[in-house]
């Protein structure tokens, strides 16, 4: 992938966090592609409008889409599928049908119940059952169908210990939480940044195969939209990053401190890390936001907006995407299926030394951005509200002693 195409990607990753509420995840590498295929078939203020949410000019969406796919490809951990799928009585262009990757294209009668099972089990079966069914449900008036899924998974280089974690303000105050633990000794791991908005403290957690999953958190007063945006903007390096190593003592980032610490012999610098395992599931239809995906006109079904994808007329019917991540001990998962369906128009040792220790707790809501390492592409994103509880087993574990 070029770097303009990470740009313009990323790009929609900072708009669409922006106009999303809390306790979200998505996935803008899902949906781009979708609407790079349809500018290239489309004409009027339809384009226009495609060309603009995209940052690309509509006569070359179509090759930056099959550049993207062939990038995302390449990343290791990351399944990707394009799938399509049209009404039996609806004939495509063929110059527009073959710039689609191949092995994609179906076709679909009037047995809706029988497509809609064969659309649900391609979701689930590209996602690892992540995403159980496809996000859109075909109608009498649906004419085709253009999908993408993503599949994510990493597992953590140091794992976790898992821990009860017991806020002592906040959102989670008073909640006993699915905690997770560990010390390492990678101080530049987690690093502060300042924003108009306000600082935001970042961490980056590495997979074992080129992923990274870096946690965000901003002041209490700042939006998930702005914290997260700041996160693209720490990923593509624009925002500069003071390292854990560089910072000196005391409070100097939301969540974030440095202090001295007793130790039972000479140390490092070292990072201590405090976070929660969390689940985050979410459905966006795009056309609630139909201005930031440039979609305005081509859900307009009065005319057709599409005689590039075939003569008969076409509007854009449903646009949505189901997202799932998932954050643990020992990895990360995530996953998305996008679809747009144009449809017809119409023990306490004894200490001698002292040691400092870079801590960092997300003990409230936070943001994630998983990316690609390389490339520096946000594959997902999300914003945590609600944590994993901890599990009640009878049995609760010793937490590590408290700093």
């Amino acid at each position: 992938m070029t770097e303009e195409t990470v740009r313009r990607v990323n790009g929609l990753t900072a708009r669409w966090a922006q106009a999303l509420p809390e306790g979200t995840v998505f996935s803008a590498p899902g949906v781009w592609p979708l609407l790079a295929f349809l500018a290239d078939g489309a004409v009027g203020p339809a384009r226009a409008e495609l060309a603009g949410a995209l940052g690309v000019p509509a006569e070359q969406a179509a090759g930056a889409a099959r550049e993207l796919l062939a990038g995302l490809a390449q990343v290791s951990g990351l399944d990707t599928a394009l799938g399509l799928w049209t009404h039996q009585g609806l004939p495509l262009r063929d110059e527009w049908r073959a710039g689609l990757p191949a092995g994609t294209y179906g076709v679909f009668g009037d047995d809706l119940v029988t497509a809609q099972e064969r659309l649900d089990a391609w979701a689930a079966e590209r996602t690892g059952g992540l995403v159980e069914r496809m996000p859109v449900t075909l109608t009498r008036d649906a004419r085709m169908v253009l999908a993408s899924a993503l599949a994510l998974r990493t597992d953590w280089r140091q794992p976790f210990t898992e821990v009860p974690l017991r806020p002592d303000s906040g959102p989670w105050q008073g909640r006993t939480l699915r905690g997770l633990h560990r010390r390492s000794v990678r101080p530049d791991r987690v690093g502060v940044t300042g924003t108009p908005d306000g600082f935001v403290t970042a961490l980056t957690v590495p997979g074992d195969n080129g992923v990274d999953v870096h946690l965000v958190l901003g002041e209490e007063r700042m939006t998930p939209g702005q914290v997260l945006a700041a996160g693209v903007g720490i990923v593509d390096r624009g925002l500069p990053l003071t390292g854990g190593g560089a910072l000196p003592h005391g409070h100097v980032g939301p969540g974030l401190h440095v202090e001295q610490q007793p130790a039972v012999a000479p140390e490092p610098r070292t990072l201590d890390v405090r976070t929660v395992a969390y689940e985050v599931r979410a459905d966006h239809n795009l056309l609630a936001l139909p201005g930031l995906f440039g979609l305005t006109s081509a859900a307009d079904d009065r005319v057709g907006h599409f005689p590039g994808v075939s003569a008969y007329p076409l509007a854009v019917g449903e646009a949505r995407q189901s997202a799932v991540a998932q954050f643990g001990a020992l990895g990360f998962r995530a996953a998305a299926v996008t679809a747009l369906m144009p449809a017809a128009a119409g023990g306490v040792p004894q200490y001698h030394y002292e040691t400092t220790v870079v801590r960092v707790a997300f003990d409230r809501p936070f943001g994630f951005l998983a990316t690609d390492r390389d490339s520096r592409l946000v594959l997902a994103a999300g914003w945590v509200t609600e944590p994993s509880p901890y599990p009640v087993t009878g049995l609760v574990p010793t937490a590590p002693p408290a700093p």
